[in-house]
């Protein structure tokens, strides 16, 4: 029988927001990271906040590190509340969300992991 369980991003302390601080693929900050395995998918959801007074970009790397065929990208408007960024996509298997933004420090993220087991 599968069960779900809604819970916080694997990158964030206590359910709180994960501040951006890279502005590189190479740095880039861990957002979730997923069980090892495939008896369980999470589906996550993200949005994210811009704390500065311009739109910034940001990129999300999904399961892996190549830029190009690994990112989800947003332009994020300043001060305008939160965005959703994705809408339940999922990943399993050990695989990684990262994510990095044009500037450092101005967008925070936040969301939750609905995981499924089976």
């Amino acid at each position: 029988m599968a069960t779900f369980t809604k819970l916080p991003l694997s990158g964030s302390v206590n359910g709180r927001q994960i501040a951006l601080s890279a502005t590189g693929s190479l740095n880039a900050n861990e957002i979730h990271t997923t069980p090892s395995g495939t008896t369980s998918i999470d589906e996550i959801w993200l949005y994210g906040y811009n704390d500065s007074t311009s739109s910034l970009m940001v990129t999300l790397l999904w399961g892996g590190v190549d830029d190009i065929v690994d990112a989800v990208r947003a332009t994020i408007t300043p001060r305008t509340g939160r965005t959703l960024l994705v809408d339940g996509k999922v990943l399993q298997n050990g695989l990684s969300v990262r994510g990095y933004a044009s500037i450092s420090g101005s967008i925070m993220l936040d969301g939750y992991v609905n995981r499924m087991t089976y």
